[in-house]
């Protein structure tokens, strides 16, 4: 259970990163080959742990948010 995230119904939304996913990517040198293999920049951190951290360890899951789920 996370403080930060509790259990709700109503999707999170924030104009920032929140912490637990930011914690999520990875940093030093493999930060410095992700972002010259994906060319992405350090501060693209929905980028970064869109490619680095997909498949985290426990029940959480990353994924790219569809915009036509919404409009069905």
């Amino acid at each position: 259970m996370s403080v930060t995230l509790p259990l709700r119904t109503e999707p999170f939304q924030s104009t920032n990163l929140f912490p637990f996913f930011d914690g999520l990517i990875p940093e030093g040198w493999v930060l410095a080959i992700a972002e010259r293999n994906w060319k992405l920049k350090e501060r693209d951190r929905m980028g970064l742990l869109l490619v680095c951290c997909r498949d985290p360890i426990g029940a959480v899951s990353i994924e790219p948010y569809d915009h036509d789920i919404d409009e069905r």
